[in-house]
């Protein structure tokens, strides 16, 4: 055991002065970051932890995904979307984009490397980030500004499940569902029904599965399109005529003209309604892509809540017991924020700004927060352009000042 003390003992931390900000995640919100503080002439550092930009997008989506809003409404800044893509872009079109913005503007993040512990140094004003890297090499980081760009969706939610050991068969968070090629003929039990729920059993049907969606609670259902318009794009407009009531209420009217009454199906609708209830919890209304059209057929079956699962079953709240091989959790994702940032009143426990949107984005001590804001790439967008004209304007007031910072960065390191 000596041999390992004595190679602890020769390990130390590397320290890195970090000129300009450093910006933890290379998802879309990030990548935004690093655009706009380039177009300020800021340096910055982006560290990520997986080994590629987009990590969520290309490792964790299933193949069917296409964007669910038109493709205005997704670009990031300074870079639109190529004219010849479809409104609705595929998922391995939107990977293309981000990979050409990040060329563009020669973004160049740092892969493999995980933020473990992030806390303001009082003593000589700067943010230490400590890192550790696939090498198992750790580094701290040094820098006046940190950015917090690892988004609302950093890890799976899993539910707590009794029964889960009994049951025996496959059980994958949404995360790791491709298609449903590996489950034809099987009956899918899929908890969930946002917008990977739903498609996730639409998906199960084009192979010959036989999905059950567990729906626990009321849903908004809106059409993905009204008269041939976006109904996101027909929101926007409405909203700027109307207050949100009103705009739900024609949204409401419209959809049951197109899609009828769903609640016989097992579909109730909320008492807010879908603009409302995003604006105040951050839900989103789910977009149909034909998954209402298979529960109307039968052929996506609609279920209560789960009291447990069973071995090869599943009991219901209802006392219904079903056979089921195997189940898909489109539960969702949460923010990983509080288990890296230390210290800070910026954020709440959930990982979330504690300001709404659209204050979010800045916090104190040189703390940023891009890409919560629950309004998609729009609302990281919006973060990233303030982020950047923010850091911009002390940029250019502190450059003037350089001395004194790189004084204050010998004397922070000289006491490590």
């Amino acid at each position: 055991m000596a041999h390992s003390s004595d190679h602890r003992d020769s390990f130390k931390r590397r320290c890195k002065w970090v000129n300009g900000p450093l910006i933890v995640g290379a998802g879309p919100s990030g990548l935004a970051v690093g655009a706009c503080l380039k177009e300020h002439g800021v340096p910055f550092v982006i560290l990520e932890r997986s080994n590629s930009i987009a990590s969520l997008w290309r490792n964790r989506t299933y193949d069917r995904l296409k964007l669910h809003l038109p493709k205005q409404f997704c670009q990031l800044p300074k870079l639109p979307f190529p004219v010849d893509f479809p409104e609705y872009p595929t998922k391995d079109q939107f990977i293309d984009y981000l990979e050409s913005y990040a060329a563009r503007f020669e973004l160049n993040p740092q892969f493999n490397e995980t933020a473990q512990s992030a806390k303001f140094d009082d003593t000589c004003g700067m943010w230490r980030v400590r890192t550790a890297a696939s090498s198992n090499a750790e580094v701290e980081y040094i820098c006046q500004w940190l950015v917090v760009a690892t988004g609302e969706n950093a890890e799976c939610v899993i539910p707590e499940m009794g029964g889960l050991k009994e049951f025996g068969g496959q059980v994958i968070h949404a995360s790791d569902y491709r298609s449903g090629e590996a489950y034809r003929g099987k009956q899918v039990l899929v908890v969930g029904y946002g917008n990977s729920g739903m498609e996730v059993c639409v998906d199960l049907c084009h192979h010959n599965s036989f999905p059950v969606m567990v729906v626990r609670d009321s849903v908004h259902v809106l059409p993905r399109e009204i008269c041939k318009k976006s109904t996101f794009e027909l929101a926007v407009l409405l909203m700027k005529w109307f207050p949100v009531k009103l705009v739900d209420r024609i949204l409401l009217a419209l959809s049951w003209m197109i899609l009828g009454n769903m609640e016989e199906y097992g579909l109730k609708r909320p008492s807010l309604g879908p603009l409302e209830l995003k604006h105040k919890q951050g839900k989103t209304p789910v977009l149909d892509l034909g998954a209402l059209g298979k529960i109307k057929s039968g052929e996506i079956k609609v279920v209560p809540g789960i009291k447990r699962l069973l071995h090869g079953g599943v009991e219901l709240v209802d006392g219904r017991v079903i056979d089921v091989d195997s189940v898909v959790l489109a539960t969702g994702y949460c923010s990983n924020v509080p288990s890296w940032l230390q210290d800070t009143d910026c954020f709440n426990k959930d990982g979330f700004p504690k300001q709404p949107f659209p204050n979010g984005w800045k916090g104190k001590t040189g703390l940023y927060a891009v890409g919560f804001t629950k309004r998609g790439l729009a609302g990281a967008s919006h973060d990233a352009v303030k982020v950047a004209e923010d850091i911009g304007r002390v940029w250019r007031k502190e450059t003037k000042q350089a001395k004194h910072i790189i004084a204050c960065h010998r004397r922070c390191i000289s006491q490590i």
